[in-house]
């Protein structure tokens, strides 16, 4: 059994008493297209020649393949080795005002994600009430968004849990505010701009309080100790995108 195999490089080196079509190729250079066995269960492999101008038409164009027994032909180079795939670009997005209670959840799950090393490609990002940065950076066509919120859902507060936003039906941009940082109007402002949006989720929190009125400093205890839980949410859900996986 021969150990071509498509790609390879080979000299073509017909037997003396040949097809008359095959001796003239001796010694031309040829790249294999497939290896083939027919009814008797003999082996030939199909290779087209490198200066064939009809090449571009393809290996499988009936007047440019030529068919060897694998022993007229010499291996000259192995096939070319695919390109490693690049790596997902993935963006984390912390949104939310520090001013307005836990509201800033998503900017501090995204401060203790900064003490983290991630792979190149992985970018993890403090957006704070920046809704036009936001919508500005996802134009960048990255892979995969993950957006960091505090979201009043109706759950148990401190409660984390990952949802996928609807960002499908019409919206007006026109009407987006500067520092409106709620992710579905961000994505929406994005979307119109031109943005694919692929594979967004959003790792949020249900918060206790948003403040009040004047603004209030700080995280709600029980928000506080989600911090940690979302941000392992968030390396889950990386490790998982920089594996392949979709969701």
């Amino acid at each position: 059994m021969t150990t071509l195999q498509p790609g390879d490089r080979v000299r073509l080196q017909p037997r003396v008493r040949g097809d008359i079509f095959d001796l003239a190729l001796a010694g031309q250079l040829a790249r294999v297209a497939s290896v083939e066995r027919d009814y008797a269960g003999q082996e030939h492999v199909v290779v087209v020649l490198d200066d064939d101008p009809g090449r571009a038409l393809g290996p499988r164009a009936p007047a440019h393949r030529f068919f060897f027994a694998p022993g007229e032909l010499e291996f000259v180079e192995a096939a070319a080795e695919p390109p490693e795939p690049s790596p997902p670009r993935i963006l984390v997005a912390g949104v939310g005002n520090i001013f307005m209670g836990d509201d800033g959840f998503g900017v501090e799950v995204v401060r203790h994600l900064s003490c983290r090393e991630f792979p190149a490609g992985v970018n993890v990002v403090d957006f704070g009430i920046r809704g036009y940065d936001l919508a500005f950076a996802l134009m960048d066509e990255y892979d995969h968004v993950i957006l960091v919120d505090a979201c009043p859902w109706g759950r148990t507060p401190g409660d984390v849990f990952v949802i996928e936003p609807d960002i499908d039906h019409e919206s007006d941009p026109a009407t987006f505010d500067a520092h409106d940082m709620h992710p579905v109007h961000v994505l929406r402002l994005a979307r119109a701009q031109g943005a694919t949006l692929k594979n967004v989720l959003i790792v949020g929190c249900e918060p206790v309080t948003l403040g009040p009125p004047e603004g209030q400093m700080g995280l709600s205890a029980g928000v506080e100790a989600a911090v940690v839980q979302a941000a392992t949410v968030v390396e889950l859900l990386i490790a998982k995108f920089l594996n392949g996986g979709e969701r």
